[in-house]
């Protein structure tokens, strides 16, 4: 059986009082807009600023950091062959597992976000 997976998404984790100012930052850092993503009031989008990939300010009640999203079409699947790298599931929420790689850093396993035709040019095949 196989899946399928990619990294699809960095995004800059603030806190909640300074998600704005951060925002704002990589807006005029990186030359790109800054856009509040509908339904979702803790992202700002910042379109453009990586090909292929979506770089987003996150609020977090956290300290500030990176973290990376690898999208899949088997999130189960997935996570099992990050945790067979070493990474160690630390949360879930809805569809998602929060990981711990080795390095300390935090990765998410998402289901698909990008458009059909960005995941499949993209993703990577694996053997579950």
């Amino acid at each position: 059986m196989t899946h399928r997976s990619r990294l699809s998404t960095i995004l800059i984790d603030a806190p909640t009082g300074d998600a704005a100012a951060a925002a704002g930052f990589w807006s005029r850092a990186l030359g790109v807009p800054a856009r509040p993503v509908p339904d979702e009031p803790q992202y700002t989008s910042l379109p453009g600023a990586l090909p292929d990939l979506v770089l987003a300010v996150q609020s977090v009640d956290d300290e500030p950091r990176f973290h990376i999203d690898i999208e899949t079409d088997d999130v189960a699947a997935e996570t099992a062959r990050l945790v067979g790298l070493g990474a160690v599931e630390i949360g879930r929420w809805l569809e998602c597992r929060t990981l711990r790689a080795p390095g300390g850093h935090i990765l998410c396993v998402i289901p698909p976000h990008s458009d059909k035709a960005t995941f499949e040019r993209l993703s990577q095949v694996w053997e579950s």
